[in-house]
């Protein structure tokens, strides 16, 4: 029998539902599950999300066997997916070796793989706490924090669209600390993204329980979500003031002057033979110094596809010379500028002879360069998309016709991992090439905090969603690590983000423009930047023994 929302005096709307997810537990599951991925950017839609959590929740805490909870957690989870990735469809329209349709298709089987993960947090909680209404709830927000931490890191890791950043999700102009609802935000100071998707699951446990009138766990856990708030409240008040600019108090340092370069150039001009000079005019063009300031220039990923780094055979230049690409950039530039652009990196072969090594890798990077031409320090992408950078399973899959989405002959290699580059009187710069910024914990070198994270990315190929989503979960490693956020795009979303989050400039999608402004001063590290993800992981170890407590003391 149903149970979850009922109470002792139940309203027709309440006996109404009941009875609806007697008869159609699974179809409602999948249902909710789409409606659940609506409160991520663009649409924002977090009451939706909540509601749609709480239904689900409801709906396995009532099922009869581990199986059907399995089930009903995967079916959730697959309409979650379906409806937040969508945009990967588009992904595949730029690369000519693969159909169309196969976009679609691709959404659907990544989908049906991550959906495992909601699953394994359904039956979680239904074995350890069915029926017992506070015990079900932690025990789901308890898993659900496990099971997102090891999406991050399964087979490379795809933790796209973390629950927590709905967070983040409703607005790009305001403060993430603006409005009751957000200042829950300024808690991932402490727990991290992954610890806000528990306090999501415990605010939509709430709600089935004030539905089904069931007080006293109502009441328990409205004290932990106030608990919640006020610490995102303490992190923006106390934590969230402690500025700092290079060692020092920001009020006596000069923040650095930046350009932030959004070109719009789409991804069918990106690589297109021809069209170098024509892309490299419009970089230029949006480049011209306004004053006499000496400043940063962003540009973003692979913005150029000229080697900047001497000492590769001489064919791979292709007649430009790294030395006559430098001198180039450098005539953008004024004395004291430096310019950070995406750009190639090749790996070759061992052989004998210096002009006959063969290329056989590539590292998409990022470049600090000076004004005189002198190359700063580079960063090798550490995180690559499997399929996009790199094709797993080669041999098999390209005997099958089909090849990675970048364009290339070789794979991308991957980095070391974070790390800072120092940019001499404009501080430390800390490195994420696009997607790398989605996961949370692994942003930043700890040992070598800079001063400000940079992350260039190319999201022409992510279609209306991707993008706004892809700001989103950069805002909330800015407020996360306490760092502001840099972003140039070739199309857009290109922003600056301070350390709490706000988005004080930024150029909108299939826009050419560049963006002027000061650098967002940095905070001093916050709890999370200085003990990473073992927080979250704790509290959900934390959850799970409360719950397993409660169900022995029911016994």
């Amino acid at each position: 029998m149903f149970e979850p929302l009922a109470g002792k005096r139940q309203k027709p709307m309440v006996k109404f539902l009941i009875d609806l997810v007697r008869k159609y537990p699974f179809w409602l599951s999948l249902l909710a599950g789409g409606l659940s991925a609506t409160g991520f950017a663009p649409l924002g839609f977090w009451p939706v999300s909540l509601l749609a959590l709480a239904l689900w929740m409801a709906i396995v805490d009532g099922l009869g066997g581990r199986k059907t909870a399995f089930l009903s957690g995967w079916l959730f989870g697959l309409g979650h997916f379906v409806v937040g990735l969508n945009w990967i469809a588009k992904a595949f329209t730029f690369q000519a070796a693969m159909p169309e349709w196969l976009g679609y298709i691709a959404v659907i089987l990544l989908s049906l793989y991550l959906a495992v993960y909601p699953a394994l947090t359904a039956l979680g909680a239904w074995l350890l706490a069915r029926g017992r209404p506070l015990a079900f709830v932690l025990a789901f927000a308890g898993f659900w924090i496990v099971t997102e931490w090891l999406r991050s890191w399964v087979f490379s890791g795809f933790i796209w669209n973390p629950l927590g950043t709905i967070l983040t999700a409703p607005s790009f102009e305001t403060d993430a600390a603006m409005g009751s609802f957000g200042i829950f935000a300024g808690a991932s100071r402490v727990i991290g993204t992954y610890g806000l998707a528990a306090l999501i699951i415990v605010i939509a446990g709430l709600l089935v329980q004030l539905i089904g009138r069931r007080w006293k766990p109502a009441a328990l856990l409205s004290a932990l979500v106030a608990a919640f708030w006020i610490i995102g409240l303490a992190n923006w008040q106390i934590l969230g003031n402690v500025d700092i600019c290079k060692g020092g108090p920001a009020d006596n340092c000069e923040p650095a002057t930046i350009t932030v370069v959004q070109p719009n150039i789409g991804q069918q001009d990106k690589w297109q033979a021809g069209y170098e000079e024509r892309n490299l005019s419009k970089l230029a063009g949006l480049t011209v110094r306004k004053d006499d300031q000496p400043r940063i220039l962003f540009w973003p990923e692979a913005a150029i596809p000229d080697y900047l780094e001497a000492g590769y055979p001489q064919r791979y230049y292709y007649g430009r010379s790294p030395e006559l690409v430098r001198t180039q950039l450098a005539s953008l530039m004024k004395p004291g500028d430096v310019l950070m652009l995406g750009a190639l990196k090749l790996e070759f072969d061992e052989a004998s002879a210096p002009d006959e090594r063969r290329a056989i890798g590539a590292r998409n990077s990022v470049f600090a360069m000076d004004s005189n031409r002198e190359l700063l320090g580079r960063y090798d992408k550490s995180h690559l998309v499997p399929y996009g950078e790199y094709l797993p399973m080669r041999p098999l899959l390209s005997a099958l016709g089909l090849s990675r989405l970048a364009p290339g002959d070789f794979d991308f290699w991957p980095g070391p991992g974070p790390q800072s580059l120092d940019l001499a009187a404009f501080g430390k710069a800390g490195l994420q090439v696009c997607y790398e910024i989605i996961f949370s914990g692994q942003v930043v070198d700890r040992d070598n905090r800079p001063d400000f994270i940079f992350n260039p990315s190319n999201d022409a190929w992510f279609g209306a969603w991707g993008p706004p989503q892809h700001l989103a979960q950069a805002r909330m490693r800015a407020i996360e690590e306490g760092l502001p956020v840099i972003r140039s795009t070739p199309t857009g979303i290109s922003a600056v983000i301070t350390s709490k989050g706000k988005v004080v400039e930024s150029i909108p999608m299939g826009q050419a423009g560049r963006i002027d402004t000061k650098l967002p001063s940095a905070e001093s590290p916050t709890i999370f930047a200085r003990y990473g993800n073992v927080l979250p992981l704790g509290l959900a170890l934390l959850f799970l023994i409360c719950a397993i407590a409660i169900r022995l003391r029911a016994r």
